[in-house]
Order: structure tokens, then sequence, then C-alpha cells
């Protein structure tokens, strides 16, 4: 029964992309986040979804869109090179056959990001990419909300639609991201005109940015705990009264503590002795392996390269006077616990993700990419942050929104592995696009022939 909701779902999408093609790469969009062929038990899962879609949405730009105004962005560019440069450590790395396991998806993802930009003509196809990205997360969001209430969650116990651990099903990349599209949601209640903003839309707003806050107290997931803490420090940047604002965010914070599950409680206080925390403990001794493996291998070893750390590190006893006596999974000498030996450890960042497998040539392609879209996104801001017209009130908002989005996921992605992350690549083609669609606009508007400026009539004269 289930997959014949998801079919014909996913028919009456295709349907109405055959009358307006750009719908297509919503679709794919759709598909890409919420990847609906995992939910399918046999009928999604036997044939290449994404692989059709994407196929149809090329066709469809290729046929039925005007490219006489489409751009080709700088970050794009970048977005190529870094495209073969991955190719390349993917056949040329330490171990070939594990990398072909990341670069299978990694291509496609930025092959789309690419691509994407060149369709976002419009600002209705702006705003129609925004809205179908925020509510593509926010059907994950809504579930995990639902349960964090119902039950508390847990530690890797929060199942969303599905029991899977990859892409925006896994507890801390969810917490990421739904923390991170909190501006877009903003955004699309004060400046949408696909649902116009009246009661429903929001409340419906308050609704989902509550259920955003509560995923990573369902994951219990650190990374959703800062990224928390970095909206709440970017939002003073724009509002009026600031003590007053960061005075009523200690406030509620507080008041919401005890509120919080206890298991909560207990793993974000990990995070004042990571020294004690093996997980900690585990990532910065594999950042430590990270920059000697690129020290001695600058081009980067390829996708997956993690596979060849071999770690040794020190676990210090979290001992407290209150607290009874720790169980360790190991024994423990009379100076504190014996030596932790582990391998084969994921990066859990995404810039020593980039280092170890990319080395630095591909850091370097990475943060320019990223980099350039947060510097992109406030000169655009101050560009029309005092406009006042009416048709470019929008502009402004968006900038900051897409923004703040961008520098919650760098700070997110220190802790992260999610240097490749397909949603995020989407938020850099909305940015491109954004971009793009301006510049086009701006020059429109400078051009103004001769022919437009003389008055009928006088064209004899404007000519002697």
């Amino acid at each position: 029964m289930r997959d014949l909701v998801f079919v014909a779902y996913l028919l009456a999408l295709l349907f109405l992309a055959f009358k307006r093609p750009f719908i297509f790469t919503l679709v794919y969009a759709y598909i890409d986040i919420v990847a609906p062929q995992r939910l399918s038990y046999f009928l999604l899962n036997s044939v290449p979804l994404s692989l059709i879609v994407f196929g149809m949405a090329f066709l469809g730009f290729m046929v039925a869109d005007d490219k006489k105004d489409v751009r080709f962005s700088v970050r794009q560019g970048a977005m190529v090179i870094l495209l073969i440069y991955c190719g390349y450590t993917s056949f040329q790395g330490a171990l070939p056959e594990d990398a072909m396991e990341k670069w299978d998806w990694v291509w496609k993802a930025l092959v789309f990001a690419i691509f994407l930009p060149l369709t976002l003509r419009t600002k209705l196809r702006i705003e129609a990419l925004t809205l179908f990205m925020v509510l593509c997360a926010a059907t994950l969001i809504i579930t995990g909300g639902i349960k964090t209430l119902g039950s508390g969650g847990g530690y890797g116990a929060l199942v969303l639609l599905i029991d899977d651990n990859a892409g925006l099903y896994e507890g801390s990349i969810i917490s990421m991201v739904a923390i991170a599209i909190i501006p877009l949601m903003l955004w699309l209640s004060r400046h949408g005109t696909i649902f116009p903003p009246d009661w429903r839309v929001k409340y419906f707003t308050m609704a989902l940015i509550f259920a955003a806050l509560l995923i990573p107290v369902g994951t219990q997931a650190r990374t959703g705990l800062v990224c928390i803490a970095v909206l709440a420090v970017l939002q003073l940047r724009f509002v009026k009264y600031r003590f007053l604002y960061a005075g009523l965010a200690v406030t509620v914070g507080l008041m919401a503590i005890p509120f919080l599950p206890q298991s909560f409680s207990e793993r974000m206080g990990t995070i004042q002795n990571y020294k004690a925390d093996e997980s900690a403990s585990t990532r910065i001794a594999v950042w430590e392996w990270t920059i000697e493996y690129a020290n001695a291998n600058p081009m980067g070893g390829g996708f997956n390269v993690y596979r060849l750390n071999k770690l040794r590190y020190e676990l210090a006893p979290d001992k407290k006077a209150d607290e009874p006596e720790q169980e360790y999974d190991y024994e423990l000498e009379d100076q504190g616990p014996i030596e932790v030996v582990d391998e084969a450890r994921a990066f859990h960042s995404s810039y020593f993700e980039m280092l170890g497998e990319q080395g630095y040539p591909g850091l370097a392609l990475w943060l320019f990419i990223h980099l350039g879209g947060i510097w992109r996104m406030e000169v655009l801001r101050r560009r029309y942050r005092k406009t006042t017209k009416e048709s470019e009130m929008w502009v402004a908002p968006l900038a900051i929104a897409l923004e703040n989005a961008h520098i919650i996921y760098m700070v997110g992605s220190l802790f992260v592995g999610v240097a490749f992350q397909p949603f995020v690549y989407m938020l850099v083609a909305l940015q491109i696009g954004l971009d793009t669609y301006l510049t086009r606009r701006s020059q429109e508007a400078k051009w103004n022939p001769i022919a437009k400026r003389v008055p009928a009539g006088n064209w004899s004269q404007a000519v002697s």
C-alpha cells in the first residue's frame, strides 16, 4: 500500500512536469532529499529513479527553457574542477575500490549542483526550489519532532521515516540541516508567494521551527546544540534590542533544561570533558592522523582513505566525587585507563575529510566554493538592504537567510563529515542561482537603448 502511495505521488508530480519541465528539477530534489526509493518495498527501489528523473530534468531544460540569458558562474567552474579532481583521486588514490563506493554518489551531487543554477532564471523558480528543499527536509523533521515529543529520542535510537543511517537520515546530519534551514523557513513565511503569508503559514512555520529545534534533542547530537548556539548568535546581528534578545534567549534555554531528557543532558555534558569522552578523543586522534597523512600525501588519498588509519590514544577517567566508580570496557591501570587502540575511524569533520581525501588542493577548492558563497550573499545583502523597490524587497532577506544557513553549515561541518552532502550543494546552487539572476536583472536595467530614451518624433533631431 505504501508503495502505491509513493508511486501515485511521483506520477502526479511527473505529470505536472510534462507541462512545466522545471518541475522535473524539483522532483529530482525531492528524490535526492527524501529518497522515496528507500521507503519503498519493491516498486521504486527496483528502478534507477534518480537517474531517470535527472535525465528528464536535463532534457526539459535543453528543449523547453530559453537559454539566451543562461550564465555560468565562477563557483560553478570551481565545482567542475573539483568534480574532475575528485575523479582523479578516486581512480589514482590509495584505495581505488573503496573510493568507488563514495564516488558513485558524489559525482551525481556535484553534477546536479553545477546544472541546477542554469535553471533558476526567475524569482518564482528560486522560491519554488527553496520551498521544495524546506518541505522535503520537513518530511523528516516533523517525523523526528513528533517522535521526540512522544519518546524523548536517544542517541542512535531516533528512527525517522526508516531505520537508515545515510544522508539526512543520520542523526548529526539532520540535526545540522534542521537548524540551518530555519532562516529559510522564516523567509518563506514572510516573503513567499506560492503560499502567501497568512495565519496558516505563520503557525505552520512556528510549529516547523519548534520541530526543528527538537531534532537535536531527539538525536542527542552535540552538533545540533552547537548549531542552535550559532543560529542564536547570528540573529543578534539583525535584532533591534540585542541585550533584550540575548537575555530572553538565555532565559528560555534555562527554562527548557528541566523538560529535556536526562540522557540528552548527560550527553551534552560530555562537551565539558572531551578527554573522558571516547568519541571526542577518537576524533582528535583521527584529525592528527589526517594532518600527518596530508603532509606526506599533499594531493590526498582519495575517497574513504580514512580506512587506512590506525590510532592510539589515552582516555582520561571522568571521575567526580559524588558519583560512583565508572565502568569501562577495558582495564584500568593505577594511573588511569590503558592506551586505546582503534582503526579505520571516519574523519567526523568536513574539513579533515577534504584534507585527507582530496589533499590541500581539494580543501582549497572546497573552501573557495563555500566561503565564496557566504561572501557573495553578504554582497547582495548590502546592495539590496536599502532598496525601496517593491519588486526587490525580498532579495536582502533571502541573501541573509542563505548566508546564515551556510554559516551554520560551515560551523556544524567542523564535527560532521558532510563535505559532499547533496542537500548542502543544493543550497550552494540556490545561492548561485540567486546571484546570477540578480546580476542579469541589474544588467538589463542598465541596458537602455537610445531609441527608448528619445521621445517619438524627435529621432531626426537626436541623429543630427
